[in-house]
């Protein structure tokens, strides 16, 4: 064996052993920078958007009495919130996108004719189609909500299923935590409607009970004035957007009336501020004289004693 016939052995192991290797390798490692430059770039992206939002503080919108104002305000607080969900999306998408035409090329350097796989594909695609509706469901729901802002981490909603705090938005499903601290994983195709009550603003509202015959305009002032009081207590800045009010009466029955106290409270506040609403409004009426109503039953035995 000659030296010449050594050279070209060497020659042909090296163009056709090592150079598609080489050429796989070197795809890997551009699908591995190319995955941390969009992560990194998507990163920036959201504290760029995240350093811009203004954060606007609740106490600076009390007793405010453009509605619409505060609403828009408040949800401007939702801009890093929403970014940080459009910016998992986004990395989701980038992720899948890179590493798809990674193996695509990878297939073709191993001498794998792309073109009937992916027609074979495109047909399987369509067989698994009808074997996955609910997981594609599920995926285009997620995607829908989180571009659309519907909830977010930290907001209270109900979706149909289940009323509480929204613990994690993914893609295929929502996680959910109820106030009995249940963990609830909601698949997202399945949520038929988002009631949100963390955007902007909400109500906290009561009933209360009082006296048959009791003076409603008695009754309309104690509440006012207590709700003036709440107004300008600065413990309550971060709760009540504006005075708690009487609303009006609410139900006349044969022993008692029933008026309604309704105040505009922050978005997620609405349990809190209906619990204390209902301690100084309970307080309030006392100090005044206007008292609950006791129920009284009348007990009869068979003789028709009582």
């Amino acid at each position: 064996m000659d030296w010449d016939s050594i050279a070209d052995a060497y020659d042909s192991f090296s163009a056709g052993s090592w150079d598609v290797p080489f050429r796989i390798v070197l795809i890997i490692i551009i699908a591995l920078v190319a995955t941390k430059v969009s992560t990194m770039a998507i990163r920036r992206l959201v504290a760029k958007a995240t350093s811009r939002a203004t954060k606007i503080h609740v106490a600076d919108l009390r007793n405010s009495n453009d509605s619409k104002e505060v609403s828009d305000h408040l949800l401007e607080n939702r801009v890093s919130q929403r970014a940080h969900a459009l910016g998992t999306l986004g990395h989701s998408i980038a992720v899948i996108g890179i590493w798809s035409a990674s193996a695509m090329m990878i297939m073709a350097e191993l001498g794998i004719n792309v073109g009937p796989l992916l027609a074979s594909a495109g047909i399987l695609g369509v067989i698994l189609g009808f074997g996955a509706q609910t997981l594609v469901a599920d995926y285009l729901a997620g995607i829908s909500m989180t571009l659309e802002d519907q909830l977010g981490v930290g907001d209270v909603v109900d979706c149909g299923v289940v009323l509480g705090t929204v613990d994690e938005v993914a893609l295929r499903y929502t996680r959910i935590r109820d106030f009995y601290g249940v963990l609830w994983y909601v698949r997202n195709g399945t949520i038929p409607f988002i009631a949100n009550q963390s955007q902007g603003w909400t109500y906290a509202i009561i009933d209360v009970a009082l006296n048959y015959n009791a003076d409603l305009a008695q009754v309309r002032d104690v509440i006012n004035k207590e709700g003036q009081r709440i107004a300008h207590d600065s413990s309550y800045d971060t709760i009540f957007m504006d005075p708690p009010a009487y609303a009006g009466l609410e139900e006349v029955r044969g022993d008692a009336v029933v008026v309604r106290v309704m105040a505009k409270v922050v978005p997620d506040q609405q349990f809190i501020g209906a619990r204390l609403l209902r301690e100084r409004v309970k307080s309030a009426l006392d100090n005044a004289g206007l008292h609950i109503p006791l129920t009284q039953m009348q007990i009869v035995d068979g003789r028709g004693a009582q």
